[in-house]
């Protein structure tokens, strides 16, 4: 089998020719392995992430997971057309970070956010930080527009990743979940102060989520990814049923009648989530089911519970394991894995929520072994 070919077996639940091995390096190590300043590739678009990505899976041998090829469709680029033009715009430069913020003209007048974004030399870029946290006062009076090496119009960038990436992977698009902010503790508040604002908001989102996926789902992508990283944390599972399931379901059902494999990604708890996805929707995988204390999934008994209604992706520690452990460490992790979750098929070995930057070469190397050979069935 492929790559593409073993990673849609897995995600639909079914037994491919060995288990499917990747890791979450969708961030750090691709940008590592660029030897260029981060901001090259978060700011620049040179090359752009999803690009570094497929480079990075090919030259570790795993088996590739894109879950967001850009696309951005014609009612979108309309709608931003009809509003201000933000553009970005470098305002402080260092020589290990650059600082950027959003200007437009907004009647006549420019007008500045209150926000701005930290692109660091070797690390991702912190994006919506108040300008006050980090010395920044009032409007800039000179500044340096961003111009991107790689832009895209329409399904250009989505084509273009299907077309790199070949059949070393799957290639997906991503839509968000309704919900509360993690990064945003007023939105908590907000949830007990002004309920019925923030469910309206929520079912406004609803729709928007619904209209962007009929579209994606036209263009059969090998898989849609559903929902936002750390999503359960601020919304637990009275909150999420209430918020987010509804378009859970609609989103599922969608993917279900186009035949496009959907899947969730949320970092953290998740345990409350693979259930209710499992029992109460059509979603067919669910990453990265991560281990305490980062979250609260035990392989083993989530295949035990729910293997039956919904394949399965993870769940390798990022840091103790993948990070810091050793080649032996990891491939002890991997097996206890498989052994865990691969019986039957429906599983891809995988990590928790993102390897990090200094993740050690061999440690990846080690995973993609141990899937080819102990992951056989």
């Amino acid at each position: 089998m492929t790559s593409r070919e073993r990673m849609l077996a897995a995600m639909r639940g079914g037994r491919p020719d060995c288990v499917p091995v990747a890791p979450d390096t969708s961030n750090m190590i691709p940008c590592r392995l660029t030897g260029k300043p981060f901001w090259d590739i978060y700011l620049y678009s040179n090359p752009p992430l999803w690009m570094a990505y497929i480079d990075c899976a090919r030259h570790f041998g795993f088996d590739g997971w894109l879950p967001d090829a850009p696309v951005i469709f014609d009612y979108e680029a309309e709608a931003w057309a009809r509003g201000p033009q933000w553009k970005e715009a470098i305002v402080t430069r260092t020589d290990d970070r650059i600082i950027t913020r959003h200007h437009a003209l907004v009647d006549g007048a420019e007008r500045w956010s209150g926000h701005c974004n930290v692109y660091y030399i070797d690390n991702p870029p912190t994006h919506g930080m108040p300008i006050e946290m980090i010395g920044l006062k009032g409007d800039p009076e000179k500044w340096e527009d961003v111009h991107r090496v790689i832009s895209y119009k329409g399904a250009e960038g989505y084509r273009q990743a299907v077309e790199r990436m070949g059949e070393n992977g799957v290639v997906g698009m991503a839509v968000g979940l309704p919900g509360l902010n993690v990064k945003d503790f007023d939105s908590m508040y907000e949830y007990y102060d002004e309920h019925d604002k923030v469910v309206r908001r929520c079912e406004e989102q609803r729709g928007h989520i619904v209209r962007r996926l009929r579209e994606i789902v036209k263009l059969k992508p090998d898989f849609v990814l559903i929902g936002v990283s750390g999503h359960m944390i601020s919304n637990p599972e009275p909150i999420f049923r209430e918020l987010s399931l509804p378009t859970l379901k609609d989103a599922t059902r969608i993917c279900r009648e186009a035949g496009v494999v959907s899947q969730i990604h949320c970092c953290g708890p998740e345990y409350d989530l693979v259930k209710m996805s499992a029992m109460e929707s059509d979603l067919d995988n669910i990453n990265p089911l991560e281990i305490p204390p980062m979250g609260d999934c035990d392989l083993a008994r989530i295949k035990c519970e729910f293997g039956r209604d919904i394949s399965l992706m993870g769940n390798l520690h990022t840091t103790e394991v993948m990070l810091r452990g050793t080649p032996k460490i990891v491939e002890d992790a991997c097996k206890r894995a498989i052994d865990d979750a691969a019986e039957g098929g429906g599983f891809i070995l995988s990590t928790g929520d993102q390897c990090g930057r200094d993740t050690p070469d061999a440690n990846i190397h080690k995973m993609v072994e141990v899937a080819r050979t102990y992951g056989r069935y």
